[in-house]
């Protein structure tokens, strides 16, 4: 583990029940670095991504072993008050499904409008205004029209632009992208993926990419955590990990 990283996870487990489902997970992120997640489904790479927000599902679900440290602050000492700070403002995820994480009674903007406003100090004028700009940072067409409709008004690549736009409302140094691309066709998981690239370039951010996609891995991050069973069985940087995969699993 790197005394800089801005993430560390550090033999963490986690059970459900008397039944571990986390094992000795250890990786870290530096500031600016993109590191996959990868694994088949039910490998537990959303459960360790949620145990990083501490949003897992308790007391089913409870952290039993470990450490998680974001930017030298111990996560789990964190109280309620201290952990809305931390999520939003320093660390956002984006979902996987935005039809589900999107609320469909309130418009787009009224969505991106309450994590402004949560976080900074603005008028609900200006909320609107930063609102309407990070709509058209993530590529959405006619920004100031978009903040009026609802999500089953936008396309599946559209609400996934949205879902994009909130976790960057409050410039987060960490961005959480759980499988970011499920159901969204070629053109549009490409377009997504540069638009996560070209922002984490733009503005220094550094981003977890949970995926089971080797090929997006491949061409997008630094690092590779594989995941199998609970446990990350290798992590190294990308590029040697494809030429030279240490792990049985990995390799096949």
């Amino acid at each position: 583990m790197q005394d800089d990283a801005l993430l560390v996870v550090k033999d963490l487990y986690i059970n459900v029940g008397s039944t571990p489902i986390i094992k000795a997970v250890s990786l870290d992120i530096m500031p600016g670095e993109m590191v996959g997640l990868v694994g088949e489904s039910g490998s537990g790479k959303s459960v360790t991504a949620l145990s990083i927000m501490r949003l897992l599902a308790e007391p089913a679900m409870q952290i039993t072993g470990g450490n998680i440290r974001f930017d030298g602050i111990d996560v789990f000492a964190l109280n309620e008050a201290a952990l809305r700070h931390l999520r939003g403002e320093n660390i956002a995820m984006i979902f996987q499904e935005p039809m589900t994480s999107l609320n469909p009674v309130f418009t787009i903007g009224q969505q991106i409008k309450e994590m402004i406003l949560l976080h900074r100090d603005v008028s609900n004028r200006q909320a609107s205004q930063m609102a309407e700009a990070l709509l058209a940072r993530v590529g959405i067409p006619a920004p100031a029209d978009a903040l009026s409709r609802y999500p089953h008004q936008l396309s599946g690549g559209q609400r996934q632009r949205v879902m994009i736009a909130i976790a960057l409302a409050c410039e987060p140094r960490l961005l959480i992208a759980d499988e970011p691309t499920t159901a969204l066709d070629v053109t549009v998981q490409a377009q997504i993926l540069g638009l996560i690239d070209d922002l984490r370039t733009e503005t220094g951010m550094a981003v977890m990419l949970i995926t089971h996609d080797l090929g997006v891995v491949s061409q997008h991050c630094d690092k590779v955590a594989v995941m199998y069973c609970g446990q990350i069985v290798e992590f190294a940087a990308a590029d040697e990990l494809f030429l030279n995969p240490q792990h049985r699993y990995t390799e096949a």
